[in-house]
């Protein structure tokens, strides 16, 4: 994608000046990185290789956690390279690479938790209809719209972004490739095409936050009227991560997006860019596993087995 402007690449911005600092920031992104990997991994392996986990809740978890390592995967490896190699660039390609997955990502992701209510839905306030509402082909088909209608956001955005022409200059005020801080650079009136996009996308997404927050609603309508306290509590145990996990979401971009013009400086933006983009994806395993009994006990098993065939190894050799 050439826009006819000199831009070849971007400077991001740095989360700091100091050696000492860019270090600490490395070797802090690191660790998030290795915890969100074996947190997610930990979930997709278990739910995997466990049976009884081979339902569609599960199965939309497994795909919420391919897509938070994804959504990591794209921001953080350049941001821990920039902060040990003491450098701010990133390609042209490489920043439109990085818008790309970006959308791709957040958007499956949002779609996902909306398709996962209408999951929790069904099974609490419909369960005589779950098996045929929710069968393997209807969930693998909603998986598939997910995945898809965020690769359509991400190539509708990324075309209509890295097609404008920028003139003022390349810094982005930014420690990742995003799209407000490129349109900030364009000098085109072209760019209220990207800002109708970004409009139909809110839209959307306020849509599927209403169809999220009804769905709700006649979920804790219907646990209350469960008698048992345990079954209310199995009840909650299933939806209450799932409504964490959302709230984490939406919070971290609402606040990113929607807090004052007055209140914003490079320091808060970077900090509150990090919530959104980085917290969400590494908390959610964690959020997931903490309530849920069963995979809980399978991720124990998964961790035993595991030590177990390694004390074997190590015994035999």
């Amino acid at each position: 994608m050439s826009n006819g402007s000199s831009v070849t690449g971007f400077l991001l911005l740095a989360f700091a000046d100091r050696r000492e600092l860019q270090l600490l920031h490395f070797w802090l992104f690191l660790g998030i990185s290795l915890a969100a990997l074996l947190g997610n991994g930990l979930i997709i392996t278990a739910i995997a290789c466990d049976h009884r986990l081979h339902t569609p809740m599960y199965f939309f978890l497994l795909n919420l956690s391919l897509l938070d390592l994804g959504s990591l995967s794209t921001t953080l490896p350049k941001a821990m390279a920039n902060s040990l190699w003491d450098n701010r660039h990133i390609s042209y390609l490489g920043c439109a690479a990085q818008v790309f997955f970006l959308v791709f990502f957040f958007g499956a992701e949002f779609s996902l938790l909306t398709i996962m209510a209408y999951d929790r839905y069904v099974a609490i306030c419909n369960p005589l209809h779950y098996g045929t509402l929710l069968g393997s082909r209807a969930c693998a088909h909603m998986a598939a719209a997910a995945w898809g209608s965020g690769f359509l956001y991400a190539l509708l955005h990324t075309a209509s972004t890295f097609s404008l022409p920028l003139c003022k200059g390349n810094t982005l005020g930014q420690f990742f490739c995003e799209i407000p801080q490129i349109l900030k650079l364009s000098c085109s009136h072209s760019y209220l095409r990207e800002v109708g996009l970004i409009v139909v996308s809110v839209c959307l997404v306020f849509g599927c936050f209403v169809f999220i927050v009804v769905s709700y609603v006649q979920i804790f309508r219907a646990v209350l009227r469960i008698p048992s306290e345990q079954g209310r509590h199995k009840a909650f145990s299933t939806c209450l991560p799932h409504l964490a996990v959302v709230s984490l979401f939406v919070s971290t971009v609402m606040v990113s997006y929607l807090k004052p013009p007055s209140v914003s400086s490079p320091a808060l933006d970077l900090v509150v860019s990090f919530l959104y983009s980085v917290v969400p994806p590494t908390l959610n395993p964690l959020i997931y596993s903490m309530r849920n009994q069963d995979l809980t006990d399978a991720l124990r098993k998964l961790v035993a087995r595991w030590y177990s065939e390694a004390i074997n190894c190590s015994s035999s050799s």
